[in-house]
């Protein structure tokens, strides 16, 4: 199931459990903080504000649960 900009999600960190709300969404590569991002139509990068701080996070959708809104 693909998310989309907007969605509430959650993931794990060195930090713990993290959660943010998607801002972008990459099907393409993207350099991100120095690293390429490999993404693909089938496989995209999602790009996400987190919650409690003004850190954005990259992730694929396998690292993200949804959560309620």
């Amino acid at each position: 199931m693909p998310f989309k900009v907007g969605d509430h999600v959650s993931w794990n960190s060195e930090a713990g459990q993290v959660s943010g709300h998607i801002v972008r969404v990459h099907t393409r590569d993207v350099d991100y903080k120095g690293y390429t991002h490999h993404a693909s139509e089938d496989d995209p990068q999602y790009e996400i504000q987190s919650d409690k701080t003004d850190h954005v996070a990259m992730h694929k959708g396998r690292a993200l649960k949804k959560l309620p809104h």
